[in-house]
Order: structure tokens, then C-alpha cells, then sequence
């Protein structure tokens, strides 16, 4: 027998013979009836673990990862609210099943079965994944996430008091209500967790509200590798800022009354607490695991006697809310309940084209009230003279600004977060005075964490925020990019668009600051974001471009619900002059706050048909520097959108022209120019060829530049190419 058939053998042997468990007697707070609906959560998770190893034997069900030992988290569910949003670990089914108890309609049996079944009919993923997560009990779906939720635990936490401050038009959170996210003990290691648990406790100090339960699940192994006997509470219950809470999550009666205190802390404190539970795991990690390999025989059967539901029975019996014989004929019904839904769920049907598991990648749109543009009074009083200096040109940088300024007026949803964005104004000052225009609610400055920046970005756009996280340099998004791949972009696509966090994440890249900062301050590759399935990654050129591009930007998270990044080019920030010294060639009007450049509308500068620049940012600027050596009939285009790439409007710009030449700042490996020159192999046939970055990182001093293109190394492209007929 494997693990799995022994724990089973076990429970029923020793139920039936009324061998239980020593332990302690059982706790007032859980009326009898409370108790065994509790118990019958511990079971239906139980038997769902069971059946799922079935399911996978027969090649009919497609995930192993289980619950056994954790089922104390059912006490959990009990002890907290539907309308708290929770974030849970993978080994929560129990507190899903018992959450679904509390909220009319549900079938979380046949919706789990489904759900392990891979089966199109699943509710939250529709096949995409096993994953926990319903809709209607606001669990937002999670996969195997190794304690990547907690960032944006912390986000959502925080949008329930700026909610209250300023509420948004499509709040989803209740004002009284808390957020809980679990984990495991192993999790509690990872940076990522590290990082969440210390911003809880960063806001928490400083009196911001923070209705945040973290809820470690810690049953002293991870995989293979043993958790130092008391490392969690020694590591944990210190922590400034955040209360801890310690029970033995084999007991129902103590898990619910500990929890019920933490989670009324919480609610009335408006403050972070820490959950610490002590469980166990049966049956090994997951499926095809042996706990054998790497623990001793009487280390797992020494877990396997402390079995919850073990220890459920004895409690319920010495309560006398059930006799064992009673528990017993539970679990059999159960199992056989679980076992015959099963043979159904099985059989209903699976995704099968990639048009179909594609079809939740982009989130629906949103019904939303119509854009609040604010008359010209308003405009005077928070502009100030800035409103006069709208007539000249300007650079970028102070555009950016005043489209931020317009955009924040427009809609009370938009947040800008970020290190420095506040009080200094950011790096650059694109968003100085953005503070004394609409205070730190909507200006927040962060401590130094990406990770907890984009987390705190994405809680916020579960709860009907528009956010506007900030990352200083490009080169710093590397600390924190699976917040984008791994859980802002999943979540309508593990969810069929039913969880959704719409966000606009500006972060200032690329290459030419002259002499400043290296490599980390000057990373030339897109190739990270690019990659992210259902991400849009826009990048201006110019001041007014800029504007327009981030009013759409703002129009697709807030009405499309769009995860967008924006990229600006630091080096065009403060560009005034084109061709010679202080002719202003780069500077630009201010465009009227109603105008914006629609998704996938590409920009073409000339109408020559002998050669077309086909680039960005940069590359544009510099493209436009030479085009006057070039000598001959030149189109320059600005691609402006850079994922998805506009190709059919790209396309269109190109009709007509003989030969292509593609400008890439980034470097030539994993870039845009790839995509690009396999677009016009593919749909031209006209001769082609590409300037890009070396593959190389960015040195800092005199030699900046060297691995970048050039004017002069555009030019002479071009004119190679031109020879071409």
C-alpha cells in the first residue's frame, strides 16, 4: 500500500476500535453543530485527496499536490468572514470547503472534482489548472506558489483603508472586511514572503491601516528539507509591528478560538497579525513523492498517528457532539459521495485548441462611468503657472507630469506608488508636485522593495484601484518580475476574468545616460517582458506621444482591465534639441487632456518609398538625427506599442516602401528586432537587415555607448542597404 491507502487503513481501523489520539480537551466556542460541519469539511477534503490520486492513476485527473494534515484550516474558514478576501496555500482545500458552507448555492464538491478533472466546466479556471479559487467565496485562484501571493496580499489589505479614504468605482472589498493569506513553513523562508512579512510590519509601525492575517502553516517540512524545530516562532513572534498567535492546527477547537481572536484583532486593530499553526503532512509532497526516501519510517508514521481527523473524532467524542461510530459512517459516506461525483466530473469536457485555453489571457471589459474631464477652473487650481507654460514646448519629463496631473483629475481610482515618487518627486522629478496636488494617499511613497511595490500595485487593482507603480530603473524590475509573469498576469487567466488587476507599472529604461550609472541604471533588454502572455508594453519617444500613450495606457487598465507596462526612455526625459544646439527639435506642445493615441496605432514620420526605419524610443530620435544623411527617400517609423507588436498597423505603414532597415536599442539577442525581422521575412519578401545593441551590459563612463547604436551607425546601415535592388 502506498502512504495515501495506509493513512486511510489507519483512520478507519483505529475510529472503529476507539483508539484515538491523546490530547487536550476540547475548548469552549464551537457549538456541537459547528463542530461536526467542521469535521465534515476535514473529511470531504480528505476524500478529495484520495479520489484525486485515483483520478491520476487512471490517467483521468491531473493534479496531487493535497491537503492531509492541514485540514485544521477548515477551523480557519470558520473563524473569518466570506467577505474577507483570502489568498491561499496550496493545501488549503479544507478552508474552501468549509468557506463554502458559509455562502448559499455552492458545489464544492463537484466544482473541486472539476477542477482536478482539468474539465472546460471548472468555475474558476475552466480547465486551465487545479487550482483553489472561487468567485463566489472571494478566493482569488492560486497555483503552486511558493509564497508569491503575499505581496499583493499585503496590496489588497492596504486598498480596504484607502478604500475608505477614497473609494473607487469598481470596489470589490467590504470596508469591515480583513484579507487572510496562508503559507507553509518552507514558504516562510523565501524572499518574497520575507519581503511581504517586513512591509506588513513597515506599514503597521507607522499607523497605516493594514487588516492583514498571514497564517503560517508550519508542518516542519519543506519537500525534503527539514524547518529548524521552532525556527517560525522564534523568526515570527518578534516582528514589529504584527501581533503573533500560535495553535495546534490538529485541534478544530483551538485552531478556531486562537484564529477567531487573531482575526478580531485584526478586524477592530485595522493591524497585521501572525497565525502560527502547527500540522503535519501525510502522504509525502505530492503524488509520486515517497516520504520514506528522506525521513525515517517512524518519523512519517509518527505524523501519521497525530492524523487531524484523528484527533477530530476524539475531540468531537469528548464534546459530545459525535461518537466515533458516527464519524466513521461521515467518512464513508463521504468518500463514497466523493468517489461517485467523480466518475461524473471525469467525464465532462476539456479544453482542447489554443484558441480555447487562450481565451482568458486578456480580462473583459468593464462597464465604467464616463471620464471625469475637469473643466478649466479646476485644471487653474491645481496647476497653478504650470497651465500658462502648456503653450510652449516642453520635454518629456514635465509632459509626463502634466499628464499625470490630468490623469490623477480625471480619476479618483488612479494611485502612484513607488520609491521617491512622493516628496521628491521621483529620480527625475516626472512627478514632483503630484504630493501637494493630491496628497499621500494617492502619492505613496514605498520602502525599497519592488517585490512590494508591484504587490502592493496588484492588491490594489483586486480592489478597483487603477494603479500607477513606479520601478526606478529597469534594471531593478529583476527582483520583482514574477510578480508580473507569475501572478499579475495569471489572474484572469486562472480565473476566466473573474479576478482581475488592472494596472499601468511606469518604469523608466533603456540606454544613453551619458556616463551615469552602468549597466544598472542603463539595462537595454526587453526580453522579460516581452514574454509575459497578455501584457502590453508601450514606449514613447517624444513629449507628447508620452501623454497620449499613457492616457490610453490608463484607459486600457481602467476600462479593459489590461495589465500594461509603460517604459520611458530615461535618456529622452529631458531631451530638448534634434539636430544642433538648442533649436528645441525635441520638445513638444502639451496635448489637450482629451486626446490619446489609440493600442496598436503605430507613429510614421515621412512618406519615402526607398527605405523605411522601422525602430522606438531612442532609435526613433536617433533615427530622425539621420535621416538627413541618409540620402535618399526615407519613412521613419515609430512603433510605439512594443508587446503585443502592432504587425497588421506596422504593415499598413510600410505599403509601398522598397527596403527596411530595423533600429533596435535593445540588444540583439531576445529583443524586438527578433520578432521584427521574422515579421518581415514572413509577410514582405523585401530586403531587410537591423542595427541593435551588442549583447552586452552597459559600461559606465566615456565608453556608455559604444555597444548602442548610433547615427552614424544608422546611416551607414542604411546606405548598405539602400545598394540592395
Amino acid at each position: 500500500m502506498d502512504r495515501a491507502e495506509i493513512v486511510d487503513a489507519n483512520f478507519r481501523s483505529r475510529v472503529a476500535a476507539n483508539d484515538l489520539p491523546a490530547g487536550a480537551s476540547p475548548r469552549a466556542g464551537l457549538a456541537a453543530e459547528e463542530a461536526v460541519a467542521l469535521y465534515r469539511a476535514q473529511v470531504t477534503s480528505r476524500a478529495l485527496d484520495i479520489t484525486s490520486r485515483a483520478m491520476q492513476k487512471a490517467g483521468k485527473g491531473f493534479y496531487t499536490i493535497g491537503s492531509s494534515g492541514h485540514e485544521g484550516m477548515a477551523a480557519v474558514a470558520h473563524a473569518l468572514r466570506p467577505t474577507d478576501m483570502a489568498f491561499l496555500h496550496y493545501r488549503d482545500a479544507a478552508f474552501q470547503i468549509a468557506r463554502a458552507d458559509q455562502v448559499p448555492g455552492q458545489q464544492i464538491v463537484w466544482d473541486m472534482l472539476l477542477s482536478f478533472a482539468c474539465s472546460a466546466e471548472d468555475p474558476i479556471s475552466g480547465g486551465r489548472h487545479k487550482v483553489l479559487g472561487s468567485a463566489a467565496l472571494n478566493i482569488p485562484p492560486q497555483t503552486s506558489t511558493i509564497a508569491s501571493h503575499l505581496p499583493k496580499a499585503v496590496g489588497a489589505a492596504y486598498s480596504i483603508g484607502a478604500a475608505r479614504r477614497l473609494a473607487p468605482e469598481h470596489q470589490r472589498l467590504d470596508p469591515e472586511s480583513i484579507v487572510m493569506c496562508s503559507f507553509g513553513d518552507a514558504s516562510a523562508n523565501h524572499s518574497t514572503a520575507q519581503g511581504a512579512i517586513n512591509t506588513a510590519g513597515w506599514t503597521s509601525v507607522q499607523s497605516i491601516p493594514l487588516p492583514l492575517l498571514f497564517v503560517c502553516e508550519d508542518n516542519g517540512i519543506g519537500i525534503s528539507t527539514k524547518t529548524p524545530r521552532g525556527w517560525i516562532e522564534s523568526s515570527m513572534r518578534a516582528r514589529p509591528g504584527i501581533r503573533y498567535f500560535k495553535a495546534d492546527g490538529l485541534d478544530i477547537y483551538d485552531t478556531f478560538a486562537v484564529a477567531q481572536e487573531a482575526a478580531d484583532y485584526v478586524r477592530r486593530r485595522r493591524k497585521p497579525a501572525f497565525l502560527h499553526l502547527r500540522t503535519v503532512r501525510l502522504y509525502g509532497h505530492a503524488g509520486a513523492d515517497v516520504p520514506t526516501t528522506y525521513l525515517s519510517r517512524a518519523e512519517v508514521e509518527g505524523d501519521e498517528a497525530n492524523d487531524p481527523l484523528l484527533q477530530s473524532v476524539r475531540l468531537l467524542r469528548d464534546a459530545g457532539a459525535l461518537q466515533p461510530a458516527e464519524a466513521l459512517a461521515i467518512y464513508d459516506e463521504t468518500c463514497a459521495r466523493v468517489t461517485r461525483v467523480s466518475g461524473e466530473a471525469v467525464k465532462r469536457p476539456h479544453l482542447k485548441t489554443a484558441a480555447e485555453v487562450m481565451a482568458s489571457l486578456v480580462p473583459p471589459k468593464r462597464p465604467c462611468a464616463p471620464t471625469n474631464f475637469p473643466g478649466q477652473e479646476a485644471r487653474a487650481r491645481v496647476f497653478g503657472s504650470d497651465l500658462a507654460a502648456m503653450k510652449d514646448p516642453q520635454p518629456m519629463s514635465r509632459i509626463l507630469n502634466w499628464a499625470l496631473t490630468d490623469l490623477m483629475l480625471e480619476r479618483p481610482e488612479v494611485v502612484l506608488m513607488g520609491e521617491d515618487v512622493g516628496r521628491k518627486g521621483g529620480v527625475y522629478g516626472v512627478t514632483q508636485k503630484l504630493t501637494a496636488r493630491f496628497g499621500p494617499d494617492r502619492m505613496i511613497d514605498t520602502l525599497l522593495d519592488e517585490q512590494s511595490i508591484l504587490g502592493l500595485a496588484i492588491g490594489m487593482g483586486h480592489n478597483g484601484f487603477v494603479p500607477l507603480p513606479e520601478i526606478q530603473f529597469l534594471a531593478y524590475l529583476h527582483n520583482a518580475e514574477d510578480q508580473l509573469r507569475g501572478e499579475a498576469a495569471t489572474l484572469p487567466f486562472f480565473s476566466q476574468g473573474q479576478f482581475t488587476n488592472p494596472m499601468v507599472v511606469r518604469i523608466a529604461g533603456l540606454g544613453y545616460q551619458k556616463g551615469f550609472g552602468g549597466h544598472f541604471h542603463n539595462d537595454n533588454s526587453l526580453a522579460v517582458l516581452r514574454d509575459i502572455p497578455g501584457l502590453i508594453l508601450a514606449c514613447p519617444s517624444n513629449g507628447a506621444d508620452a501623454a497620449m500613450m499613457l492616457r490610453e495606457c490608463v484607459r486600457l487598465a481602467h476600462e479593459e482591465q489590461r495589465l500594461v507596462v509603460f517604459l520611458e526612455p530615461i535618456a529622452l526625459y529631458p531631451m530638448r534639441d534634434l539636430l544642433a544646439d538648442k533649436d528645441g527639435g525635441w520638445m513638444t506642445t502639451y496635448p489637450e487632456p482629451d486626446r490619446r493615441i489609440p493600442f496598436g496605432e503605430v507613429g510614421v514620420h515621412g512618406a519615402g518609398r526607398e527605405l523605411a526605419i522601422v525602430t522606438y524610443a531612442n532609435g526613433y530620435y536617433l533615427s530622425r538625427q539621420a535621416e538627413g544623411e541618409i540620402g535618399a527617400d526615407t519613412r521613419i517609423i515609430d512603433l510605439r506599442w512594443l508587446a503585443p507588436l502592432p504587425e497588421e498597423a506596422l504593415l499598413a505603414a510600410l505599403d509601398g516602401v522598397k527596403r527596411v532597415l530595423v533600429v533596435d536599442e535593445c540588444r540583439r539577442s531576445g529583443n524586438v528586432s527578433e520578432a521584427l525581422m521574422t515579421l518581415l521575412a514572413e509577410r514582405t519578401g523585401l530586403p531587410i537587415a537591423r542595427v541593435t545593441a551588442e549583447d552586452s551590459f552597459i559600461a559606465t563612463g566615456p565608453a556608455y555607448a559604444a555597444p548602442l547604436p548610433s547615427r552614424a551607425g544608422i546611416v551607414a546601415a542604411a546606405k548598405r542597404l539602400l545598394e540592395v535592388k
